[in-house]
């Protein structure tokens, strides 16, 4: 195995996480799986090639867990080549106006400002190690182009993504960090499982929409992770091929 491919996978123990983290360690990546339950981090590593990965228990949103997640990898492995900054969290779908503030804080503190202390925590270490350098891909979404309905706090977050992918980018230049971010839509996974049953579109009707193999996105990150640093995809978008974002409606 390759010294030169060390991941952490963030928001690793389900949905797309889950696939990005099982990708890389089929492909002969050591994994550190990061989420704030053990168990289910667990059960990805059972799935995954025997010594390849290791569970981390990690809240992303407290630096010091942030620290000890990036202390723990570098520790047993050496490095970090590779971080898929992924865990995210929304909020209940009702009206801006009924959101309380404790709602819109959990997601902000989890999918903008702990992405922020990941990302951070990931130029620290790349920057210092030897060879330097590594790359960060940033979960953005689909909501980082446009909202659904009653989805301001999680929109918000997805948005400003592209806004810390693109200062990261920039900034990581001279440390020999690639930086990039991949906007997935309708992947199929236990958060996108009401998709299938129909959920609320911006002309007030209901709607099924299409879904596509989360594998896919596993692949679209795979291919990410493993480009020479010479070469970045600064923004993917991977979606359901018929899924109403392309035009009007």
């Amino acid at each position: 195995m390759s010294p030169n491919k060390i991941a952490i996978v963030t928001g690793a123990g389900t949905g797309i996480g889950r696939a990005v983290a099982l990708a890389l360690a089929r492909h002969g990546w050591h994994v550190a799986l990061a989420g704030r339950r053990r168990e289910p981090l667990e059960a990805v590593a059972a799935e995954a090639p025997a010594g390849g990965t290791r569970a981390v228990p990690t809240d992303v949103a407290d630096p010091a867990s942030v620290r000890a997640l990036f202390d723990e990898t570098v520790r047993t492995w050496g490095r970090v080549d590779f971080l898929f900054n992924n865990a995210g969290v929304g909020a209940p779908p009702i009206p801006l106006e009924d959101l309380t503030f404790d709602q819109w804080k959990n997601v902000v503190d989890i999918n903008l400002t702990g992405s922020f202390l990941c990302l951070q925590a990931a130029f620290r270490a790349m920057k210092s190690q030897t060879p330097r350098g590594g790359r960060i891909v940033n979960n953005g979404s689909i909501s980082a182009h446009a909202p659904r309905p009653n989805s301001a706090p999680y929109t918000s977050t997805k948005h400003a993504i592209t806004g810390l992918t693109k200062a990261a980018s920039l900034d990581g230049r001279k440390y020999d960090i690639a930086v990039g971010q991949i906007d997935i839509g309708n992947a199929a996974t236990e958060m996108a499982a009401k998709m299938a049953t129909g959920v609320p579109q911006a002309n007030g009707q209901v709607a099924i929409e299409p879904l596509m193999d989360v594998a896919h996105v596993g692949d679209a990150v795979l291919h990410m992770a493993e480009l020479p640093l010479a070469s970045n995809v600064q923004f993917m978008t991977i979606m359901a091929t018929k899924m109403p974002f392309v035009g009007r409606g």
